[in-house]
């Protein structure tokens, strides 16, 4: 029995037909989106991006048994300075995939039924970014076979993990995050893979898709149960987007460190995970639509909403380096005073990276309030990486400036990464982008049963006409 191709029932909200071109109907939405998995082969541009991508990444294996053989003192950490590119690492990544549950949770909430057409690889984007978080907390650890110390469970020798550790809070705020945000993605894959499923020729493919899709064919109580099933998970995701990078900044604000210990922190960490987040939903959208021939599908009017949440969170994120900076003045503590105005005035490393971060967080945004340069993909993807990188800075600078000069100048130091460090950032984006590419190749990238729900015959049944 076929799956019913015509999407979810009749009663799914209306969109603002802009986002969807007339052109497009059921069987173009089909057979594009399946046509990108189910064609044989792949691109040579595809295949020569994979082959470079996997030969970083077997640089990154090749780091990290060198790391597990002689230890973390490879990388550039020392004493006062004990966190460095891996904690700096491991906040990034997991800023990175906070877009991802915002589109796909907290916009399905609402009702902004835009977000359609970047939802899946959000949420993609989410799965595999907080994979290469959880492991620089892992590695950094120095050995890692030992990570389930870190859980709560009952053994001989009656060791329980310390619950007052910053490292047991991210352990469940990411595991938990990372669990959702993968139920909440396949879940809305379930009709895809059916439609996948329907239309392959090969066998075993079929066979494959026939088990991820659970025997899905699109009756009225499937729809139901899918529905129900992933609004639930919506509501869960959606306190998970604020959550989690506040756990991840209170382990700093819990911290006496000058420019750690800030009430501040939570929901300016959140901003700016959301603001770097939306970059690399950019970065990833942008190529894609361009390369896969899908700009009726990620449309200019997507583009521009996008580059407005830019200039929202980017201007929360501002913000906070305003509130920063005001309350080592306000507050008259004479180590955060000097700590801030070390970081403005410094020379050499810290300098070069505090203005860093401030050029590239604070003045591309500023191009977004343009309408003409918020429809323009070159210039989004332009100020879209200018903010990954800033944002990468700012977690930097946050983490170093904090400890290589403390309370105590007997004990200050400085700290210098390593090639060791390098490696093991860019491995991990290596293995980021792999992980991107095999999605974009096995599985749909744009949801072709949402989409369906917005095309223009459909919304003209829906109004009655």
């Amino acid at each position: 029995m076929a799956m019913d191709d015509e999407g979810p029932p009749d009663h799914q909200p209306i969109d603002r037909p802009e986002y969807v071109p007339d052109r497009l109907n059921f069987p173009i939405v089909t057979e594009k989106i399946s046509g990108l998995v189910l064609k044989p082969g792949v691109g040579p541009l595809w295949a020569a991006f994979f082959m470079f991508n996997f030969a970083i990444l077997q640089l990154f294996l090749f780091v990290v048994v060198y790391l597990i053989s002689y230890g973390v003192g490879i990388w550039g950490i020392d004493i006062p300075v004990a966190w460095g590119f891996a904690i700096t690492n491991f906040v990034w990544w997991i800023g990175i995939g906070h877009a991802g549950t915002l589109i796909s949770a907290i916009l399905l909430l609402l009702h902004q039924r835009w977000r359609t057409s970047i939802n899946r690889l959000a949420e993609a984007m989410t799965i595999f970014a907080v994979m290469c978080a959880g492991m620089f907390p892992l590695l950094h650890m120095g050995r890692p076979w030992f990570f389930y110390f870190l859980l709560p469970y009952p053994n001989t020798m009656g060791l329980w993990p310390q619950f007052r550790s910053a490292l047991v809070w991210d352990v469940f705020a990411v595991s938990t995050y990372f669990t959702v945000s993968l139920l909440f993605w396949y879940m809305g894959m379930i009709p895809d893979l059916a439609t996948l499923r329907d239309r392959t020729t090969n066998r075993l493919v079929q066979l494959a898709y026939g088990i991820l899709s659970w025997g899905w064919r699109g009756s009225a109580r499937h729809w139901q149960r899918y529905e129900m099933a992933y609004l639930v998970l919506a509501g869960l995701s959606t306190p998970l987007v604020v959550s989690v990078h506040s756990v991840v900044s209170s382990d700093f604000a819990i911290a006496l460190e000058p420019g750690w210990h800030e009430t501040v922190f939570p929901p300016y960490f959140v901003a700016g995970a959301i603001y770097s987040g939306f970059a690399m939903v950019l970065i990833l959208a942008i190529p894609l639509r361009t390369f896969y021939g899908l700009k009726d599908f990620i449309t200019d009017n997507h583009l521009e909403v996008m580059g407005k949440l830019l200039i929202a969170t980017g201007m929360l994120t501002c913000y906070g380096y305003f509130s920063e900076q005001f309350m080592a003045w306000y507050g008259g503590v004479e180590s955060e005073r000097y700590l801030y105005i070390n970081r403005a005035t410094g020379f050499g490393q810290m300098g070069a990276v505090y203005c860093g971060t401030l050029v590239c967080n604070a003045l591309p945004v500023q191009l977004l309030w343009f309408k003409k340069i918020r429809r323009s993909a070159a210039w989004l993807m332009v100020v879209s990486l200018f903010i990954c990188v800033g944002m990468w800075l700012e977690r930097f600078f946050i983490i170093t400036t904090a400890l290589h000069r403390d309370f105590l100048p007997s004990s200050w130091g400085m700290f210098k990464p390593t090639v060791w460090d390098y490696a093991t950032y860019f491995g991990t984006i290596a293995f980021f982008l792999i992980a991107f590419l095999l999605f974009v190749r096995l599985l749909p990238v744009i949801s072709m049963s949402e989409m369906r729900g917005l095309l223009p015959h459909t919304r003209a049944r829906e109004e009655g006409r």
